[in-house]
């Protein structure tokens, strides 16, 4: 993080920044700070409603106090693949964690996801999430069900009969499908209000036009990952050289 750890001063800007109502973009700008970085910040103490300044940046203080002991130890123990640092690999998942959570998951959920698509097998048995998040099996198997019903994940059983909860190439392409097809339902039950409330009145106008905004978001989310679904198949090298082509650009 640009300028080290978030001081008491910047968490009350924070504070003065929710209860304008700006969006966190808007008050990182203003502290010259990454938006995940507030995020974050607001996330992991209470939300947007319940943020208070003085209570965030005590928890923080006793939160980096109970760390202190425990990091190296940790990052001795449990050595990382690839020479990956430890610290940066655990703030990582921090941070994706939160902003898993400001996309609408629960916390466990969001952990649990986070930690399967960190994992450099992308998938892990119940008992590996359980161990690395140090929760209980049925804290597990309740985000699983969810993440599941939002086909985020998928299940398998290896050759021990084990059941491995997996993320792959096509899942998110799933997820992406199933949101649109959610929305094909709010269309539908927008289109049948209409008829209940009587044609031009005031709240059959509107439910039309809700109806026909959804409608159109939903037929262009479908487009848009049908023609973006050979990106989650794409390999690192030939990403870079996508990434590389539009500076030698067209135009």
């Amino acid at each position: 993080m640009p300028g080290g750890r978030l001081n008491q001063q910047e968490r009350q800007q924070i504070a003065l920044g929710l209860a304008d109502s700006l969006p966190y973009a808007e008050i990182a700008r203003r502290l010259d700070r990454p938006t995940s970085t507030i995020t974050r910040e607001v996330m992991r103490n209470g939300g947007p409603t319940t943020y208070r300044a003085d209570l965030a940046h005590r928890a923080t203080e006793r939160r980096a106090h109970r760390r202190r002991p425990g990091s190296s130890r940790g990052s001795e123990s449990v050595p990382q693949p690839h020479g990956r640092d430890a610290e940066a690999v655990a703030e990582y998942e921090e941070t994706f964690t939160t902003v898993l959570m400001a996309s609408g998951l629960n916390k466990m959920s969001a952990r649990v996801l986070t930690c399967l698509y960190m994992t450099d097998a992308g998938s892990l048995t119940a008992s590996q999430l359980a161990r690395h998040l140090q929760v209980s099996p049925a804290s597990i198997s309740k985000a699983i069900t969810f993440l599941e019903g939002q086909s985020l994940v998928r299940r398998e059983r290896d050759e021990r009969r084990r059941d491995r909860y997996i993320v792959d190439d096509e899942l998110f392409y799933q997820a992406t499908i199933a949101s649109a097809r959610a929305n094909d339902q709010l269309v539908e039950t927008a289109r049948r209000g209409v008829a209940v409330l009587g044609p031009h009145t005031p709240a059959a106008t509107r439910l039309e036009n809700v109806a026909r905004f959804l409608d159109f978001i939903s037929e262009s989310i479908t487009r848009a990952a049908e023609q973006a679904r050979e990106v989650l198949h794409t390999k690192p090298e030939t990403a870079s050289n996508d990434n590389a082509r539009p500076s030698q650009g067209h135009g």
